[in-house]
Order: C-alpha cells, then sequence, then structure tokens
C-alpha cells in the first residue's frame, strides 16, 4: 500500500508571503540609501542650500554691492529652478537710490510692513529685471535695524 502523500505544509505556503515584503523592503532601504549619499560633493546633497560669492548672488540679480553695504550669508540652492539669495547690511538712507539705480525700468518699491517688511521690491522681467540677469525675478525685502541701518533681504531665482 503506497503512503498517501504529504500536503503542503504551513512554512512552505507562509515563507512566500513572508519573504516578498522582506526583499521588497530591503530594496527600497537600500535605494533610500543610495539615494541619500548620491551627490555629496562638499557635503551638499542636490537641491541643498550651497555657500557661494556674494558678488555672484547679486549678479544672478543684476546687481552689484551697495557702497557702503556689508554683504554675508550669500547661498544658492539648485534643483529645477535655480535660487541666489544674499543679506546684505547697508545705510537705510541709501537702500532706495541703489534700488533705483539698480532696476531703474521697476516699479517704485512698496511699503506696509509685514511680510513686506519696511520696504520691499519684485521686479521681473516684464517690469524692468534688466536682459542681463540670470533671474526671471528679483525680490527685495527691508527692515529697519534701527535709524540708521537696514537689513536688505535679495533673493534672485528663476521659475
Amino acid at each position: 500500500m503506497a503512503a498517501p502523500e504529504r500536503g503542503r505544509t504551513r512554512w512552505e505556503l507562509l515563507l512566500p508571503i513572508v519573504a516578498v515584503p522582506v526583499i521588497v523592503l530591503g530594496a527600497l532601504v537600500t535605494g533610500i540609501a543610495l539615494w541619500a549619499s548620491s551627490g555629496e560633493e562638499h557635503g551638499a546633497r542636490p537641491g541643498a542650500a550651497a555657500g557661494v560669492p556674494c558678488a555672484e548672488a547679486l549678479a544672478f540679480g543684476a546687481a552689484e554691492r551697495p557702497r557702503g553695504a556689508t554683504v554675508r550669508d550669500c547661498t544658492v540652492q539648485r534643483g529645477i529652478d535655480t535660487s541666489y539669495s544674499a543679506v546684505l547690511r547697508m545705510p537705510r538712507e541709501d537702500v532706495r537710490g541703489w534700488l533705483r539705480a539698480t532696476y531703474p525700468d521697476a516699479p517704485e518699491p512698496r511699503t506696509g510692513g509685514g511680510v513686506c517688511g519696511a520696504l520691499c521690491l519684485d521686479v521681473t522681467r516684464e517690469n524692468g529685471l534688466p536682459g542681463t540677469a540670470g533671474a526671471h525675478v528679483v525680490q527685495v525685502r527691508v527692515d529697519d535695524v534701527n535709524a540708521e541701518t537696514a537689513l536688505v533681504r535679495f533673493s534672485a531665482f528663476t521659475m
């Protein structure tokens, strides 16, 4: 008399069900680790802000360092678009003249506080951004530090 065939055990059924998610999860974790470590030139991931010379940041928005200003915290962030930023400290009385000289065809800067700060200017290619700019838009936000000094946040970016 022949021995009856054994049916499948629980482990033979359970192993493929457990193995597939473990393999997929392992591949996902490995992929994330490789992505996070890729492009770490100079310690920065793609899309992360990196320090640049301030002249480069300002030139991207067709601007130059104003006389009497100190410029710091100049960065670039590259991804789908490019965005440069800089922070300037300069005499309050020189801000409007610098903006007028830099963007002569732009609208007058706005005042009003809030997000705008003490003064702000948005310049695009359509409303006065010089053709020498690499940026499509320049935004300038000015806050008063004290009676003599202004803090100017400059950003120039593509869209």
